[in-house]
């Protein structure tokens, strides 16, 4: 795998192999794909990459129960909810994310679609368009989510910041969701103002030990650095749609434990 056209036709391979459909039904971006109206699918993709951490299985029971008590219409819920409707939250809890968070998160969208159309604002008000890479709008989106009064401290955990140096892995993987434009069917490409050539990938275990494996990763530890060097070195395989790979070196981890 030394030669670099030897390792993009053995990746390319393997995106064509993941990169469909059936990727869909055990990953937890079977969540947004529930959904046809474009907010439901930012709501529930945001969600769903914020709960991704654990079994995929568990994940996405879990995605289900807090969708179902929004009576899986989260855009409308939380426009129109009532006190009481919250109700159900007290009781939600996945991992570290508790009823704080859950509450939170439900008065964050209310604020947010309550002044824009579309989450992708959160991530791109005030960020130049000429970035290289989303590290400006991750800032920016952690920025603007702790913007209310009195929001609790403890949900920082759930929101990755590079200005901290974390990898951002979820909300890489959720940019990705939003941003990747193709007709495979996976990805949804329903935002337009962040470029495919700005995006992260989005690096869990199984693409970092992949990526280790293929020499894409030369770091020590995994952090927001980490990140960009696996992206660049992507760069070199697909300049303007690097992410791809993500689909490639997540199905070799998960997959076939390709380490």
């Amino acid at each position: 795998m030394g030669k670099t056209t030897d390792l993009k036709a053995f990746l390319d391979e393997k995106v064509d192999e993941y990169n469909q459909p059936g990727f869909i039904a055990n990953d937890p971006i079977s969540i947004p794909h529930n959904y046809r109206k474009k907010q439901d699918i930012e709501i529930a993709g945001f969600v769903a990459a914020v709960l991704a951490w654990g079994q995929r299985k568990t994940i996405i029971n879990k995605c289900r129960e807090f969708f179902e008590m929004m009576d899986n219409a989260p855009h409308d819920f939380v426009l129109n909810h009532q006190e009481d409707d919250l109700k159900p939250f007290l009781e939600f809890k996945h991992r570290t994310f508790n009823a704080i968070d859950a509450l939170y998160f439900i008065e964050f969208f209310k604020n947010h679609y309550q002044q824009f159309d579309s989450l992708e604002d959160a991530f791109v008000v005030g960020v130049s368009t000429n970035t290289l890479s989303t590290e400006a709008h991750l800032i920016q989106f952690f920025n603007h989510f702790f913007a209310l009064p009195d929001h609790p401290k403890r949900t920082y955990k759930h929101i990755p910041n590079p200005a901290r140096k974390s990898a951002c892995k979820r909300i890489n993987m959720y940019l990705r969701w939003m941003v990747r434009k193709d007709d495979c069917g996976v990805d949804f490409g329903l935002w337009d103002r962040i470029r495919m050539d700005q995006l992260v990938c989005p690096c869990d275990l199984h693409v970092d030990r992949v990526g280790r494996k293929l020499g894409l990763i030369t770091r020590k530890q995994t952090d927001w650095r980490t990140a960009i060097e696996l992206t660049e070195n992507l760069k070199r395989l697909d300049p303007n749609d690097p992410v791809k790979y993500d689909f490639a070196l997540f199905g070799l981890g998960v997959e076939e434990k390709f380490y």
